[in-house]
């Protein structure tokens, strides 16, 4: 085989193995990221409230500012089957491990708007039924506060008219994810519901709508880590090298014994990568 026909050929495999690890990483590998990371939040937050000390505010009981991750409420919805641990922040990166609280917004029972944003298919895809919600059903959320129920007063897409702005004194919650067939999405979702239980003291908040950063809104892909992406790649076309090689020089069954777990690792690696890039509701 020539070099131009061997580089080409090398270039198309790693075009398709780039493919594979990403619908891999994407369809499998994303959910079973979700599910450990909601038993660690889960533990964290159960934690946070039997010590008194869970966020009721955009800093933590000792007015450090909260790190994009960090577990800030419980959310139930009872009509499509939600029980999940709700971040702080809603970038592409923090939203693999659960639905996140924009931060410029109130957390969920204090007067004002509250807005959380969640996945529709990727990584457990814990919003993927929102479109189900209707009128009347009801949304639990537990924070440092206490426990706060929201009555639904309705869905709408874009276009749609948002419903009269909360007046003081009164709480809403804004569920937002991606609609379209899954993992395709084609815009945005939101479900908008009333609280309707005793409405808590807003904490301070220091980030505003518009100082929050590009990726924490909606349908925004996460560029912030992509010299790890650079890597990754570098890491997989080195590994596929050494592979190539090692089948020339050393044959089937020692390359695959060898490189196998390599390329896997390195493929997975990028795919995770490609993955925080892609649309946050996603």
């Amino acid at each position: 085989m020539s070099a131009r026909r061997l580089v080409i050929r090398n270039g198309v495999t790693l075009l398709a193995l780039l493919a594979l690890f990403l619908f891999l990483n994407v369809t499998v590998l994303s959910q079973i990221q979700h599910a450990v990371a909601q038993v660690e939040l889960r533990s964290q937050f159960t934690e946070q409230l039997a010590e008194g000390t869970a966020p009721v505010s955009e800093g933590d009981f000792e007015d450090v500012l909260l790190t994009d991750g960090d577990p800030v409420a419980r959310i139930e919805i009872p009509a499509i089957g939600v029980d999940e641990l709700v971040v702080e922040g809603t970038s592409a990166t923090v939203l693999t491990k659960g639905p996140g609280h924009r931060r410029d917004t109130n957390l969920p029972g204090q007067s004002g708007v509250s807005v959380i944003m969640g996945r529709s298919a990727a990584y457990g895809g814990p919003f993927a039924r929102l479109q189900q919600l209707e009128p009347g059903d009801q949304i639990s959320v537990v924070t440092g506060q206490g426990e706060h129920i929201y009555e639904v007063i309705g869905v709408r897409y874009a276009g749609d008219t948002a419903p009269a702005a909360v007046t003081a004194g009164h709480g809403r919650l804004i569920l937002e994810t991606a609609r379209g067939a899954p993992f395709v999405p084609s815009g945005i979702v939101r479900v908008d519901a009333n609280l309707v239980s005793e409405v808590q003291t807003p904490g301070q908040r220091d980030t505003l709508y518009r100082s929050l950063s590009p990726e924490q809104k909606e349908m925004a892909g996460d560029t912030r880590t992509v010299w790890a992406l650079v890597f990754a790649l570098q890491f997989l076309i080195v590994a596929e090298i050494g592979a190539a090689w090692s089948l020339r020089r050393m044959g089937r069954a020692k390359t695959w014994l060898v490189f196998a777990p390599v390329i896997l690792l390195a493929g997975l690696l990028v795919a995770d990568q490609l993955t925080r890039m892609l649309p946050n509701l996603m």
